[in-house]
C-alpha cells in the first residue's frame, strides 16, 4: 500500500504544471501540447476525469483499469466521429450532466457490475470526446492531437485514483462522497451559468 501511495502523490506531483498553465492564453508549438492541455482548461472536464478515477478506484479489483479505458477508449471514438463531420447532440449538456451523475454515483457509493460502470463512462466519454474534437485547432495534426487529449485524460484519472488512495489510507469513505457532492454540485452550478 506503501508504494501505491507514493504512485499517487508522483502522478498529483507530476500534473500540478499542467494544471497551474490551464488557463486560457497559453500558445503550445505542439498538437500533442494543445490536445493535452484541452481537458486541463475547463472545470467541467477536470471534474469528470477526476470523478472517473475516484469512481473507479471507490470500486477497486478490475474497475479500477477498466472503467477509465472504457472512459479514453470511447472519448477517442467521440472526438474521431466529430472531426468526421459526425453529429453528436447535446455535447455542452451531455458533458454538464456528467459531472453532476458522476459526483452522484461518487456520493451514493454506488456499485453496479463493471460492464454497466464502463458504459456509464463511455456514454459519458462520447460526450467529452465529441468536445476536444470539435474544439481541435483546423492545424493541428488529429493523431498527435488526439494522443495530446488522452494522455491528459489518463493522468486525470491517475490523479483521481490518487486521491482515493490517499483518502482510504485515513479509512474514511466519507471522503470520496463529500467529493463527490462538490463535483454535482460544481456540476450544477455548471449548468446554471
Amino acid at each position: 500500500m506503501r508504494l501505491s501511495l507514493k504512485m499517487a502523490l508522483a502522478a498529483l506531483v507530476a500534473a500540478i504544471p499542467a494544471l497551474a498553465s490551464a488557463h486560457p492564453g497559453h500558445e503550445h508549438t505542439t498538437s500533442f501540447m494543445t490536445g493535452f492541455m484541452h481537458p486541463m482548461g475547463g472545470l467541467d472536464h477536470l471534474l469528470a476525469m477526476l470523478a472517473i478515477g475516484l469512481w473507479a478506484a471507490s470500486l477497486g479489483g478490475r474497475a479500477l483499469w477498466a472503467i477509465p479505458a472504457a472512459f479514453v477508449g470511447t472519448m477517442l471514438v467521440g472526438g474521431g466521429l466529430a472531426v468526421a463531420g459526425v453529429q453528436v447532440p447535446f455535447i455542452e449538456q451531455g458533458i454538464v450532466l456528467s459531472v453532476i451523475l458522476m459526483g452522484a454515483l461518487l456520493v451514493g457509493a454506488a456499485r453496479f457490475p463493471i460492464a454497466v460502470c464502463a458504459g456509464i463512462a463511455g456514454l459519458f466519454a462520447l460526450f467529452h470526446g465529441a468536445a476536444h474534437g470539435l474544439e481541435m485547432p483546423l492545424n493541428a495534426n488529429g493523431a498527435e492531437y488526439a494522443l495530446g487529449f488522452a494522455a491528459a485524460t489518463a493522468l486525470l484519472h491517475i490523479v483521481g485514483i490518487g486521491f482515493a488512495i490517499i483518502m482510504a489510507r485515513f479509512q474514511a469513505p466519507i471522503l470520496t462522497r463529500i467529493m463527490g457532492s462538490l463535483i454535482a454540485v460544481a456540476g450544477v452550478f455548471l449548468a446554471l451559468v
